[in-house]
């Protein structure tokens, strides 16, 4: 009886998880919220915005599988962040900051504390909290 109750109530977070990541990819990306101006590129936003969801889909595929480790969410974030290497130069500071702010909001949907560093390392080049 105890397990089925814990296997109810895991279905639950885990569909609530599944509703947070489809929410996530609906909504509409690098647009003026916050501090952020929105893409200086109109003509980037739907690159940036589909390369932005295939990291939803990546991080989405590793919740729902049957071992989501925090070694393969790292997998997901390094892989997400190279899919914007070809455009990098494209990225200006705000657009950059942006990106790991949606990587921040995928985090947080599974509960994902650091990116090791990896938001850093896109950001800036190198990881703050390893110089000395």
């Amino acid at each position: 009886m105890c397990f089925t109750a814990f296997g109810q109530q895991q279905t639950k977070a885990l569909d609530y998880m599944n509703e947070q990541f489809e929410e996530f990819i609906a909504k509409k990306k690098f647009v003026e919220e916050g501090f952020y101006p929105g893409i200086a590129e109109e003509k980037l936003r739907p690159i940036f915005t589909e390369k932005i969801n295939l990291a939803a889909k990546d991080f989405q595929k590793v919740a729902t599988s049957s071992n989501p480790t925090n070694e393969r969410y790292m997998e997901a974030i390094k892989t997400g962040l190279s899919r914007f290497s070809e455009i990098y130069l494209e990225l200006d500071t705000e657009d950059r900051e942006q990106v790991c702010v949606y990587f921040e909001e995928l985090m947080d949907i599974v509960g994902l504390e650091s990116s090791n560093g990896q938001l850093n390392m896109f950001m800036y080049g190198f990881d703050p909290s390893k110089r000395n």
